[in-house]
């Protein structure tokens, strides 16, 4: 099955999860691979175009966010465009625990390439025996 739009609920769905496996191998080549070139993203207040830039932001993310573990949801689709909501946790140097919830708008190109991303997300900080989601399990965590 081709992952390229315009979506359907199967496609959409298929979608969402390869991102959130390509992003839980904390791997910013493989990440950036899934977008164009010249793709554009708004990350919280921070605004990153084309793949070179993508790398050295997951980079700088992944060195300060040790154990990242994500889980994403379809929220909605139509055509070439996808929003998704997700959680993922993480702890800083000093091994505080975080959960950071968010919501991003996705668009593609006609080849399935991720062209435009936008994050919005907040970070609230957890103890470590609040945190829930299992790196090894595959099932869908509430969003609260």
């Amino acid at each position: 099955m081709s992952l390229v739009p315009p979506f359907d609920e199967e496609t959409a769905r298929r979608k969402v999860r390869a991102a959130q496996d390509a992003w839980n191998t904390r791997d910013p080549q493989r990440v950036a691979a899934a977008y164009t070139p010249d793709s554009v993203w708004r990350n919280r207040s921070e605004f990153v175009t084309g793949r070179d830039e993508i790398v050295a932001f997951l980079t700088r993310k992944w060195e300060r966010e040790h154990e990242y573990v994500l889980r994403k949801s379809l929220w909605a689709f139509g055509g070439n465009r996808i929003a998704v909501r997700f959680q993922y946790e993480w702890h800083d140097d000093e091994g505080q625990w975080w959960r950071s919830y968010g919501n991003e708008n996705w668009e593609f190109a006609a080849d399935g390439l991720m062209r435009r991303r936008e994050a919005s997300i907040n970070d609230v900080r957890i103890g470590v025996d609040d945190r829930r989601i299992d790196p090894l399990s595959d099932f869908e965590i509430p969003l609260s």
